[in-house]
């Protein structure tokens, strides 16, 4: 019988949330701040480490600020004020607005794609796939490699290239927010990055979702939402189809070609070592298992850069 990832993933809750809250306390121990700052973003990996602070250092201790930009979800404030009020906490608001207008004006494509309805996003991906016989997220990991091609290094520089762009600078202004208030203020800044991403180079270098200090690293995407669910995050959150909410209409699963219940099946078996035709037992296909092995190999770059 087929396992599910949760099943091939799963955990002892209160073992695994006591470890890392013991990390998050031991962390700003060593740090010498006073409290800790994180981004709170309406999704389950930010929802899971605010609560998993809390139970570590205490409300009075954890600052979470949301930072809007125009093109996150409409619903993504509604759902960090859900979680910031389930855990007692204030929810700060900035914004990152002005700075990705600025950058916005060297994405001509992004900016054409994001004015168009959200259905539209995944036949545009479709028909780049068919053009240029990958995912625009492939093109983007080979950008050092595609130089000898003239008609790809085109799409890169000429679409790929402002999509890339506007897809990191919001985790790459939110750090720096946040960063410049956690100094102002004597806080360490956190991060809710997870392995899955991690694995799959589905971060941004530099950015807020790659910090030195990230607690839920050690986690699978299936295992956050695990732990989130023992936790008691409404289901509104933790079952939320994960993105990194810069495009409407373009989830995680659109960039990486299948959702994380696949993908960390697949991920599991490429760090336990096992060949596809081992893999391929846990219910996924062939095809997939390749998929996410290039992702993984052709990301290397990203997870080489130092976490600073």
């Amino acid at each position: 019988m087929t396992k599910s990832a949760k099943e091939i993933l799963c955990m002892d809750g209160k073992a695994t949330s006591e470890k890392i809250e013991e990390y998050i306390r031991r962390s700003l121990k060593e740090s010498g701040r006073s409290g800790i700052i994180m981004g709170l973003s309406g999704g389950v990996d930010s929802a899971l480490l605010a609560a998993l602070a809390v139970r570590a250092l205490g409300k009075e201790k954890v600052t979470v600020y949301f930072l809007h930009d125009k093109n996150s979800e409409p619903d993504s404030l509604d759902k960090a004020h859900l979680i910031a009020g389930r855990l007692g906490l204030k929810l700060n608001l900035g914004s990152i607005e002005k700075t990705m207008r600025e950058k916005e004006k060297n994405a001509a494509f992004f900016k054409w794609i994001s004015g168009m309805p959200k259905s539209l996003i995944p036949i545009i991906a479709g028909m780049y796939f068919i053009v240029v016989g990958e995912t625009p997220y492939v093109t983007v990991l080979r950008k050092n490699e595609i130089k000898k091609n003239r008609f790809k290094k085109w799409v890169y520089d000429h679409i790929m290239k402002g999509v890339e762009e506007m897809f990191d600078g919001p985790c790459e202004t939110r750090r720096i927010v946040l960063q410049k208030i956690a100094d102002e203020n004597n806080l360490l800044l956190i991060g809710a990055g997870n392995k899955s991403e991690d694995m799959t180079g589905w971060f941004t270098v530099k950015g807020v979702d790659n910090m030195p200090c990230s607690p839920i690293a050690c986690l699978y995407k299936t295992q956050v939402r695990e732990l989130a669910v023992y936790l008691d995050i409404p289901n509104v959150v933790s079952k939320r189809a994960p993105s990194a909410d810069v495009l409407k209409g373009a989830n995680d699963a659109l960039a990486l070609g299948m959702d994380f219940g696949k993908i960390d099946i697949i991920l599991h078996g490429i760090e336990k070592g096992l060949e596809d035709v081992d893999i391929v037992q846990y219910g996924v296909s062939i095809p997939q298992i390749k998929r996410v092995r290039q992702i993984h190999k052709l990301s290397e770059w990203r997870r080489a850069a130092p976490k600073q």
